[in-house]
């Protein structure tokens, strides 16, 4: 089993996932999204595993998505994914992915605890 975290380590909510993960014995890949922002075409795939549009997983209140207007009904997925690729604050975190066996799953840890719906028991 592999696990990868899309992690912020100034984020309180990502650093409290991150932990929760190692408490379990779990020592998962940290993808410090800042530096190394997913593709949009890795994004969208996550966002598919989550069964998210990406709206639902944009952090809403940072300037860049007031200031590239990212409420704006006629902005399509691709749009969006574009303005999350470009800008990767406004991606919501953490984000963690555990793929068994080449089946992926991924889970927005938010609450931290929600990520243990796609841990082994």
């Amino acid at each position: 089993m592999k696990v990868t975290i899309y992690h912020n380590p100034r984020c309180s909510k990502s650093r409290q996932c991150l932990q929760l993960l190692r408490d379990r014995g779990i020592e998962p890949e940290v993808v410090e999204y800042l530096k190394t922002p997913p593709s949009a075409a890795e994004l969208d795939s996550l966002l598919k595993l989550m069964d998210l549009e990406p709206r639902a997983a944009m952090r809403r209140k940072e300037p860049p998505y007031k200031a590239r207007d990212l409420d704006d009904p006629a902005l399509d997925r691709k749009a969006l994914l574009a303005a999350m690729v470009a800008d990767p604050v406004l991606i919501e975190r953490p984000i963690v992915v555990v793929d068994r066996n080449g089946k992926r799953s991924a889970r927005m840890g938010r609450p931290p605890e929600a990520v243990l719906e796609i841990l082994p028991a």
